[in-house]
């Protein structure tokens, strides 16, 4: 899902261009028609993202969408973080965009999967937004962090990850079914 304001609509062409399909919508404007969107996409076998701390921020603060979106559809969320080597940031925008430079190297990192249940009740809710707000933290900050790490602690925490799926969690139950991802 991507917002519809400017920068939204930039960003909804480059990922169109990629052959990819978008949802128009935000925490502030047209969010119900977006998930709508994203529900169907589920249901078609799809994957589906959001950039999750929406157009108003604050910064690296999730949104509940895709936590709403998950019990709508019965599916997990996968949060995952991608850190850049070198690349140019955009200073002036309020998240700090990012454009890698051309042969930088990136690196990815993914939570285990987050469930939550078809008949979550509000409490369980904001359980499991706190819970990707969490994974979120985890994830960025390993990524982030990963290019100012020796290759022996780089070697160490990938060896945490891959053992583990992430610091401070154990291996969840894989599933089959399609993601929410988010970013």
């Amino acid at each position: 899902m991507n917002t519809v304001n400017f920068d939204g609509q930039w960003t909804r062409r480059v990922i169109e261009r990629l052959g990819f399909g978008t949802a128009q919508g935000s925490s502030s404007r047209g969010a119900i028609e977006g998930l709508a969107v994203m529900s169907q996409r589920l249901e078609e076998g799809k994957h589906v993202a959001f950039t999750i701390d929406g157009p108003r921020g604050p910064r690296y603060v999730a949104k509940p969408g895709p936590v709403i979106l998950a019990r709508r559809a019965g599916k997990a969320i996968s949060v995952f973080h991608i850190g850049l080597k070198r690349a140019h940031t955009f200073k002036k925008s309020w998240d700090l965009f990012q454009i890698p430079y051309p042969f930088s190297r990136a690196v990815m990192f993914v939570a285990p999967p987050i469930y939550v249940p078809i008949d979550a009740d509000s409490d369980t809710i904001k359980t499991k937004h706190a819970e990707m707000q969490a994974a979120l933290e985890r994830v960025r900050d390993a990524a982030e962090g990963w290019f100012s790490l020796s290759v022996r602690e780089q070697d160490n925490l990938r060896e945490e990850w891959s053992e583990k799926g992430a610091p401070s969690g154990g291996r969840q139950n894989a599933s089959t079914e399609s993601p929410a991802a988010v970013s």
